[in-house]
């Protein structure tokens, strides 16, 4: 799949996870990379511009396999950008899947 495809719809992904509930980093890579193909770095600068930008808090919490793990919790601001990005990507896809169709009869 396209790069830029994928940089776009990250984003979306990400709030999505963590509206379902809180997650750390790690989790979300697997979670995004058993159904897009993406690099375990291209999640992490996303994950700090998003907390920056006030969309995540963050906590750590232990854990039984090793040292604390940092926990992303989705904020008010965040649950926002994600009912439009949400609204967006559905007008998006919903244009490009009509372009599709038509293109598609005139064959």
């Amino acid at each position: 799949m396209n790069i830029q495809f994928k940089k776009g719809i990250l984003e979306l992904c990400v709030l999505v996870l963590l509206n379902q509930k809180d997650r750390y980093g790690y989790e979300l890579v697997q979670m995004i990379s058993d159904q897009i193909q993406i690099s375990e770095g291209s999640v992490y600068p996303l994950l700090r511009r998003l907390t920056k930008e006030s969309y995540f808090t963050t906590y750590l919490k232990e854990s039984n396999e090793g040292p604390p793990r940092k926990y992303y919790q989705l904020t008010s601001l965040g649950k926002e950008r994600l009912e439009a990005l949400t609204a967006e990507w559905t007008q998006f896809s919903q244009g490009v899947n009509q372009i599709l169709k038509e293109g598609g009869n005139n064959e």
